[in-house]
């Protein structure tokens, strides 16, 4: 994997949440009890490639989850 892995980041504790309306608020984000705890970025030829990569994951060990998506060019 590690010609794969472009960048991998852990997300530290400290949160601000901005909505649509401007208003802020602290905290963490927590959707049906699941927080985002870092993302990595490899590359692949393909979803199915990253999702094979993705198998790797050391969080997968511990009980997390792992989402493979497409990065998208904002050009």
């Amino acid at each position: 994997m590690q010609e794969k892995l472009i960048s991998a980041h852990q997300l530290g504790f400290e949160e601000r949440k901005l909505s649509a309306s401007q208003e802020i608020s602290e905290g963490i984000h927590i959707a049906e009890n699941q927080t985002l705890g870092g993302n990595m970025v490899v590359l692949a030829n393909h979803i199915d490639e990253a999702t094979a990569i993705g198998k790797d994951c050391p969080i997968l060990a511990i009980g997390g989850n792992v989402e493979v998506r497409e990065i998208l060019s904002m050009d």
